[in-house]
């Protein structure tokens, strides 16, 4: 017994240290003064160091068990794991000057991202549907705090509290519709799941009844239509940096939960379920382009922008199989760290009296940093999924695999869509270029932020140029872990 638990334990390393480093960094931030708060910034980037060498330890391509079959390690959850750490890293550095501007810079708002991270940790590796919601309502707490971080600011706390009310909807939608499995299969377990309703009919009402309601809770926390109403709201009224860490490293997880619960555990009914999904991505990348150009607030608009992308994830997920599920983590994978750099030097160009909103703000930044302007440029090609960025890569693969499954139309709705798209990206450009700048003060930016932020952004143009590698990576991930 004593050694079942021993195995057990070690493969929650990773998240048992992330845990006790959020409270060490919490606590540690008690004693220090507000000038040595590079200690707890060191803590947490450890932490994630710490963790990353964790994970690869013992690395195998084996499928392993933990706490009752409740906890899984594979090479799937390795691999999000890998790129959770990577996202949480790189948002840790890039909001650093802004919340030192905005006196935001404070050890909760390490310790919260931490927990955050935990909370993701949890859901990439759930094998089980309470499990999913534990690790699903932890992350989702920290991000409802987090988006209310700046006390004063009015519009932050209406986001949050709007954010609080619908989050709780949706997981109320959630384990409604996880009781209702569980009614059906007698079982949490998606293992148990998936070959009770292989093995064994049963209601097939109830389960219609409950995967409508676990589909709709996936889809508000993905943020895709018509549960997307709390995606504009949320990353225009939350500063900047919590708004980069909601758009990218979470998307991970709801990914990962997707993925588990439907392509796995509820993977003989995939007819079902392939139709909600389809309605949900044509809706979203319609929705979402339409929706962009008519925005002049440049958070509003990446709001709009996620749920388009969002769609086009969904496609790939549709086609229920290997190629379109890899296809799919690689597309979530490269909007991760697209986000990444769209925020980053959205937040590089605000100062602390001044908040970068608009997209008048972003007129005349070729003449004001010409380098900074060319990492934006290849930022908003990739997200319009031009070549040769990693975002036409990605879009070409999950269209493909889509096109693949007998969704030829609605591919061709899905390429119309992204044309559409381009205006609001090439919009951007188009300022940053041919305009006169709004603001004629020079961008000053810490010198590793300088190459941290260049390395990211070159990476979705040298991605794009080779993309077999990460390709392969996804693809292997997939393949070793679903059944």
């Amino acid at each position: 017994m004593n050694q079942l638990i021993q195995s057990d334990l070690f493969l929650i390393l990773p998240e048992i240290l992330v845990l006790s480093m959020a409270m060490v960094v919490l606590m540690t931030d008690l004693f220090i003064k507000p000038s040595q708060r590079w200690i707890i910034f060191a803590l947490s980037q450890l932490t994630l160091l710490g963790s990353a060498y964790l994970t690869s330890q013992n690395f195998s391509h084996e499928t392993q068990f933990a706490f009752s079959n409740m906890f899984v390690r594979d090479s799937f959850a390795d691999f999000l794991k890998m790129m959770s750490y990577v996202g949480t890293s790189l948002i840790f550095f890039y909001s650093r000057s802004y919340m030192k501007d905005r006196n935001l810079y404070r050890g909760e708002y390490f310790a919260l991202v931490l927990f955050a991270l935990l909370g993701m940790m949890i859901m990439i590796s759930s094998h089980n549907m309470l499990l999913v919601y534990m690790g699903l309502e932890l992350l989702s707490l920290c991000l409802y705090s987090l988006t209310a971080l700046d006390r004063d600011n009015q519009k932050a706390t209406e986001s949050a509290i709007k954010y609080f009310v619908l989050g709780a909807l949706a997981s109320g939608l959630l384990l409604y519709g996880m009781s209702m499995i569980y009614g059906a299969t007698s079982s949490l377990d998606l293992n148990v799941i998936s070959t009770t309703l292989l093995n064994h009919p049963t209601d097939h009402a109830i389960l219609i009844l409950g995967l409508v309601f676990v589909v709709a809770g996936l889809a508000f926390k993905l943020g895709a239509v018509p549960f997307q109403m709390w995606v504009p709201d949320v990353y225009e009224g939350s500063p900047s940096s919590i708004a980069m860490l909601i758009s990218s490293v979470p998307k991970l997880a709801a990914f990962a939960i997707t993925v588990r619960i439907l392509g796995d555990g509820l993977q003989s009914m995939m007819v079902d379920w392939k139709q909600m999904m389809l309605i949900m991505a044509v809706l979203s990348i319609g929705i979402g382009n339409v929706t962009a150009i008519a925005q002049t607030n440049i958070k509003r608009m990446y709001a709009y922008s996620t749920i388009s992308h969002i769609g086009f994830i969904l496609f790939g997920l549709m086609s229920g199989t290997l190629n379109g599920y890899a296809s799919s983590l690689f597309y979530v994978v490269s909007y991760m760290f697209m986000t990444l750099v769209s925020f980053a030097i959205l937040m590089m160009m605000s100062r602390k009296n001044f908040e970068c909103e608009t997209l008048e703000d972003f007129k005349g930044l070729n003449k004001r940093n010409p380098w900074y302007a060319f990492l934006m440029l290849i930022t908003m090609l990739s997200m319009a999924g031009i070549p040769p960025t990693v975002g036409f890569y990605a879009k070409f693969m999950v269209l493909q695999a889509a096109f693949d499954a007998g969704f030829a139309m609605f591919v061709v709705y899905a390429v119309m869509m992204a044309l559409v798209g381009m205006f609001y990206y090439m919009r951007i450009v188009k300022l940053m270029y041919f305009d006169e700048p709004k603001l004629k003060s020079k961008l000053d930016v810490s010198m590793d932020m300088q190459w941290i932020l260049s390395a990211n952004a070159l990476a979705l143009l040298l991605v794009g140029l080779v993309p077999h590698r990460l390709m392969e990576a996804t693809t292997q991930a997939v393949a070793l872990s679903l059944h």
